[in-house]
C-alpha cells in the first residue's frame, strides 16, 4: 500500500501516472532481490539499477549535480559529476560492502554493449548499509546480479519496500527499503515532470512525521530491533541515498541545487540529524537531448546549444523535489513488509497502525482514508 492509498496526501502538486521516477521521460527503474536462508547465513540485499535514458548512458549524457548533508556513506563516480556536470552511466544502489562489485560490474555492462567506443567508464553506485538483517559480510551481491537487475530496467510502476538494494533496510527501525513519487508542474510552471527514488535505511523511531504528525511518539508499542534482548545496534544507524530525476532542462549548478532541496523532503520525515547517516543525493536532468558523448580524442563540434530553465522558473521545481522525497520515504515504508535475517527481526509499519497513530497525534481522517 502507498501513502495516498490511505487518504494522505504530502505536500502539493499533482502526481505522475505511475508517481514513481519513472514519470520522467526515459527513465527505467530495474532490481534484482536475493532472498536466501541457509543454515546460519541471512541473504537478504540485491541491487537497484536507474538508467537515466533507455540504453547506453555514455551516448547520451546527462547533466547532473550532487549534495551530501552527512558523508557517513560511500559512493562512487560522484567527482566527476562535480567536475564536468555530467552523468554517464547508470545509477545503482546496493549495500555498503558490495560498491566494488557492482561498480566493476557496470563498467564491464558498458564494455560489453560495443556500439561505440570510449576510454572510460566512471559509474555512479550508491550505498546503503544492511548488515542488521543481511550477511553484509559475505558479500553474496554479484556482477550476475548486477546484469539482472539491468536487464529489468523498465518504465512503468516500480516495485517498493524489500525489494532490490533495499531489500535488507531498515526505516525510523521499521522496515524500509526502495520507495519513490512523482511530480508533474503545471503549465504555467512549465509542465515538467519531478521523481525521486530513495533507498531509505535512517531514523529514529520518535523522530518519524508523517505530513507533519509527529506519529513517532506514539509508535513505541511496536518492537524495535535496536531495542532488544539482543541490542543490534544504535537507533538511527543507517543512511539514505536519493536520486531526483527531472525533463526540465536544468544546467548543472542548477541539478546540484535541486539535489540540496532532497534534504527537505528527508528533513519532513524526521532525517537528516544524525552522525551515522550518510545522506547522499543526486539529481540528474534529461531536458538537453544533444550533449556530446565523452569520446576524447574524438571531439564534435566545438560549442553545442542548450536551455535552461530561468531561476524566475526553478522554485516549483525545488518544491516537488522535496516533496516527492519526502513521499517516496514513507512509500519505502508502507510497501515494505515483516522481514527476519541474522536472527533479528525488524516489523513494517503496517496501514492500519498509522492510522491509528496519526489520529492519536490529532489528524482527521478524511472520507477516503480507508484500508
Amino acid at each position: 500500500m502507498r501513502i495516498r492509498e490511505l487518504g494522505i496526501t504530502i505536500g502539493s502538486g499533482t502526481p505522475g501516472v505511475f508517481n514513481a521516477i519513472t514519470d520522467v521521460p526515459g527513465v527505467r527503474v530495474g532490481h534484482h532481490t536475493l532472498n536466501l536462508e541457509t543454515g546460519d547465513v541471512s541473504i537478504h540485499s540485491g541491487v537497484t539499477v536507474i538508467e537515466p535514458r533507455a540504453g547506453a548512458t555514455h551516448l547520451q549524457p546527462c547533466f547532473a549535480g550532487v549534495h551530501v548533508l552527512n558523508g557517513n556513506g560511500d559512493a562512487t563516480g560522484l567527482e566527476w559529476i562535480r567536475e564536468a556536470g555530467l552523468l554517464t552511466s547508470p545509477i545503482a544502489y546496493t549495500n555498503t560492502h558490495s560498491v566494488g562489485v557492482v561498480r566493476d560490474a557496470l563498467v564491464a555492462a558498458e564494455r560489453e554493449l560495443g556500439k561505440q567506443h570510449t576510454y572510460w567508464c566512471m559509474p555512479v553506485v550508491l550505498e546503503t548499509y544492511d548488515g542488521t538483517l543481511n550477511d553484509i559480510w559475505g558479500q553474496h551481491v554479484t556482477a550476475e546480479h548486477v546484469q539482472l537487475a539491468l536487464q529489468d530496467a523498465r518504465s512503468g510502476p516500480v516495485q517498493e519496500g524489500n525489494v532490490g538494494g533495499g531489500t535488507g533496510m531498515i526505516c525510523h527501525e521499521f522496515k524500509g527499503g526502495i520507495g519513490t513519487s512523482s511530480r508533474v508542474l503545471s503549465p504555467e510552471q512549465g509542465g515538467w515532470t519531478v521523481g525521486a527514488l530513495v533507498q531509505a535505511n535512517y531514523g529514529v523511531r520518535e523522530a518519524l512525521r508523517v505530513g507533519g504528525y509527529p506519529v513517532g511518539t506514539v509508535l513505541d508499542d511496536v518492537p524495535s530491533p535496536f531495542k532488544s534482548e539482543k541490542n543490534v545496534g544504535v537507533p538511527g544507524m543507517g543512511s539514505i541515498v536519493i536520486t531526483i530525476a527531472t525533463d526540465a532542462p536544468l544546467l548543472p549548478h542548477q541539478c546540484t541545487r535541486l539535489a540540496q532541496r532532497a534534504s527537505v523532503g528527508l528533513a519532513r520525515v524526521g532525517g537528516g540529524t544524525e552522525d551515522s547517516s550518510g545522506d547522499i543525493f543526486i539529481a540528474f536532468a534529461v531536458g538537453n537531448s544533444n550533449l556530446p558523448a565523452a569520446n576524447f580524442g574524438h571531439p564534435g563540434e566545438p560549442t553545442t546549444a542548450l536551455q535552461m530553465v530561468n531561476n524566475d522558473y526553478i522554485s516549483p521545481l525545488f518544491v516537488a523535489a522535496a516533496d516527492a522525497v519526502e513521499e517516496a520515504i514513507l512509500n519505502a515504508m508502507l510497501g515494505a513488509d515483516d522481514l527476519t535475517g541474522c536472527g533479528n527481526t525488524v516489523l513494517a509499519l503496517k496501514p492500519e497502525r498509522l492510522l491509528a497513530a496519526l489520529q492519536q497525534v490529532g489528524w482527521k481522517a478524511s472520507a477516503g482514508a480507508t484500508i
